[in-house]
């Protein structure tokens, strides 16, 4: 990954748009990282990866067509040998 400053970035820009088709580019102001430039395809990528990630709650927070669910849901009876370790 290339690290450059924002006013390096501005200043050469169209050079940047064309490396960043091959690695990200992270630009720094005042000696720290502020955003990223990359091409299309890793953004779409990220994307995708950003959607795949798991959506966590708290207890409290859990929409009401989760908890319906949690409530109505059964073991497999395959797993009955389980409910001996509950004891």
């Amino acid at each position: 990954m290339i690290q450059v400053t924002a006013s390096e970035f501005v200043k050469h820009f169209g050079l940047y748009k064309e490396q960043a088709q091959r690695q990200s580019i992270a630009i720094t102001s005042h000696g720290r990282t502020s955003g990223y430039f990359l091409s299309e395809h890793e953004y779409n990528e990220y994307i995708m990866l950003k959607s795949r990630a798991r959506q966590t709650y708290h207890v409290t927070e859990l929409p009401s067509d989760t908890i319906t669910a949690i409530s109505q849901a059964k073991m497999n009876d395959a797993h009955d040998h389980l409910n001996s370790l509950m004891d």
